[in-house]
């Protein structure tokens, strides 16, 4: 199910989640379900990564995404330019052309950040500069998970659980309100062995159970540096099921990069006020 704000699929009492439901109005959602009939994979490319933006859009296609969401870190950015700045995308420093790459391999490219730092100053001011630059904007999980959940222009709190960070009722409550996706980061269980994927998979365990209890929102990913590390759909719903994850919430969960997207999208365009207000919509009536 979703919540009164739309805000992404929601976990459900065996720990799922629905797929969500339109947030925008007067046709609008009709473009996002063109967008987002399949799943998008959010990766880290260069300079972060060892694949270029390129490289992980050919691997996402063949692994049959609909789309990548490129959420480097702050501090190691990949920077969209613009197709009259740029006549090639995708150099050594990972610049690229959202545009030109989605063209080039048929998958949709989404510009997305991950804030990392554990100042709270500092995070609202990068929050607040991201916010009208990437359609996407998460941060990193660590100390601050609660101010992240407390502030609903964050999309997405990633691998909430990872080093220093803790996901609790309250902290899964207020994302719940805020419509703050909580990521299932898939990563530690394909890429760990022996003690830390067994405490990798108790910690998936735990989150899918109080998010289901709060019925908050949440997303999927394996947050790859490499084109390598990219699994398909396929095989991640079977890799969820050892953390009871029904198969379609794993869907639901990578769906919602797209779905968001598509929301934020609109929401950066000129005529956007509030959802369902626009600017210019409506004609004066004499």
């Amino acid at each position: 199910m979703t919540g009164d704000d739309g805000s992404g699929p929601r976990a459900d009492a065996d720990g799922g989640g629905h797929p969500a439901g339109d947030d925008t109005e007067d046709g609008a959602g009709d473009q996002q379900e063109s967008v987002t009939d399949g799943p998008y994979a959010a990766v880290h490319t260069r300079p972060e990564g060892t694949a270029t933006v390129a490289r992980m859009a050919l691997t996402a296609a063949e692994a049959d995404y609909a789309g990548i969401v490129v959420r480097n870190h702050g501090d190691a950015d990949a920077v969209p330019a613009d197709p009259s700045e740029r006549e090639h995308g995708d150099p050594a420093d990972g610049a690229y052309v959202p545009a030109a790459v989605a063209d080039a391999y048929d998958v949709d490219v989404v510009p997305a950040v991950e804030i990392r730092t554990d100042d709270r100053g500092q995070a609202a001011e990068l929050l607040s500069r991201y916010r009208d630059e990437r359609v996407v904007v998460c941060v990193h999980g660590g100390p601050l998970n609660r101010w992240a959940v407390e502030d609903p222009r964050v999309d997405v709190l990633a691998h909430p659980t990872r080093g220093e960070g803790d996901l609790n009722h309250v902290l899964v409550k207020a994302a719940a309100r805020n419509g703050v996706r909580l990521e299932f980061d898939l990563s530690r269980m394909l890429r760990r062995t022996g003690g830390e994927r067994v405490r990798a998979v108790r910690g998936l365990r735990k989150q899918r159970e109080i998010v289901a209890h709060y019925d908050a929102p949440f997303v999927v990913s394996t947050d790859p540096t490499s084109h390598l590390q990219v699994r398909s759909p396929r095989a991640l719903r079977a890799v969820g099921e050892t953390v009871s994850f029904e198969p379609d919430r794993i869907d639901a969960g990578l769906r919602e990069w797209g779905r968001l997207a598509a929301r934020n999208r609109e929401r950066l365009g000129e005529d956007f006020i509030a959802p369902g207000v626009y600017r210019g919509r409506y004609e004066e009536v004499d």
